[in-house]
């Protein structure tokens, strides 16, 4: 046990790491989506602004997940090992946090057709609304992470391995 806290000690980011690597990794993802935009339809959308702050949150609080993750999967390991670790974790964490921001915005649009908060029938649509919503952003909104997102997730894991020793 005190093994395992020593670990997660040691493996625990520095905070401006995880305070400044927040809004950077937001921001690759913000470009990202706009580059993904821009080239699959010239940024011509109504809810450019909305698709834009998805993105920029999805990366930005994904962030303090996937570093602290990554960094206690890849401690001690060789560099190839810390690359996967920052590389899955990342993708990962991005992925699930936009999913999910995604989800809620969607659930907050669908609200006013649905049952009172709490009871069954609520807990059932927020559930399939959730679940419709998460199908849809991995089906339309994974596209716009490539190709630049590829490439800053191939990036910012080779830099952080590097770094961790």
């Amino acid at each position: 046990m005190e093994r395992r806290r020593s670990r997660i000690r040691a493996a625990w980011p520095s905070y401006p790491d995880l305070v400044a690597g927040a809004p950077l990794w937001g921001m690759q993802m913000l470009v990202s989506a706009m580059l993904g935009l821009y080239l699959r339809n010239g940024l011509e959308t109504s809810r450019l602004a909305e698709v834009a702050a998805l993105y920029f949150l999805g990366g930005l609080l994904a962030w303090p997940f996937a570093l602290p993750t990554a960094r206690f999967l890849a401690y001690g390991k060789p560099p190839e090992a810390r690359f996967a670790a920052f590389f899955v974790t990342l993708i990962a964490a991005t992925i699930a946090m936009t999913a999910f921001l995604f989800a809620m915005e969607y659930r907050i649009f669908y609200s006013r057709w649905h049952a009172p908060f709490g009871s069954g029938i609520w807990v059932f649509q927020f559930i399939f609304t959730s679940i419709s919503a998460v199908y849809q952003f991995l089906v339309i909104g994974l596209r716009l992470f490539l190709p630049l997102g590829l490439v800053c997730l191939v990036v910012s894991s080779y830099y952080l391995a590097k770094r961790m020793r």
